[in-house]
């Protein structure tokens, strides 16, 4: 099992991005997906969360900015950015802390590859 996080880059400050993140085909349902990011130097941060049903929380540095959605037909998760500061510039990260795959094998702290955020003044 793998997930897969997309959509980082280069973008003037203000603007926006949308990250994804892709659990592999063989998984038959996820409960909470998080967006921790890591700046060079600093701690992990947790960013957004998004429960099974659908309940969302946010750090307090994104609350109002940034929108975290999930679709669980596709086994996806996103993570819409808006009015991007510089200060947001990271390695994004996704996680699952339980999947059940098809084979109704249960997997714990599932983490994508990160997705590198860059936001320039």
């Amino acid at each position: 099992v793998q997930l897969q996080a997309s959509g980082g880059g280069l973008v003037q400050a203000g603007g926006s991005l949308r990250l994804s993140c892709a659990a592999s085909r063989n998984v038959f349902r996820i409960n909470n997906m998080t967006w921790y990011r890591q700046a060079p130097d600093k701690q992990r941060e947790l960013v957004a969360t998004i429960t099974s049903g659908g309940d969302t929380m946010y750090g307090n540095s994104v609350k109002g900015r940034f929108t975290i959605s999930r679709d669980d037909d596709k086994n996806m998760c996103y993570l819409q950015m808006n009015s991007l500061k510089p200060e947001d510039t990271a390695v994004y990260y996704c996680n699952v802390d339980l999947l059940v795959t098809t084979g109704f094998g249960r997997i714990r702290d599932v983490w994508g590859q990160g997705t590198l955020v860059t936001v320039s003044s």
